[in-house]
């Protein structure tokens, strides 16, 4: 059976309201990971050649 002009039709669901930006740019957001990169990061091991034949610390141990 068709529906007529006089049908109450379905209502649109609401949309969610955007959030909010955020207060920091992309450029913080990217420093700031590269921060916390660099400070949870431990420092590499020198290779072989740079020690020029002295013990390391993990050695001397």
């Amino acid at each position: 059976m068709p529906t007529s002009e006089r049908d109450p039709q379905p209502q649109p669901q609401p949309q969610p309201e955007p959030q909010a930006p955020s207060a920091l740019s992309m450029k913080d957001l990217l420093a700031s990971c590269a921060a916390a990169t660099a400070v949870s990061t431990p420092p590499a091991e020198p290779a072989a050649e740079e020690t020029d034949g002295l013990p390391s610390r993990r050695d001397a141990a």
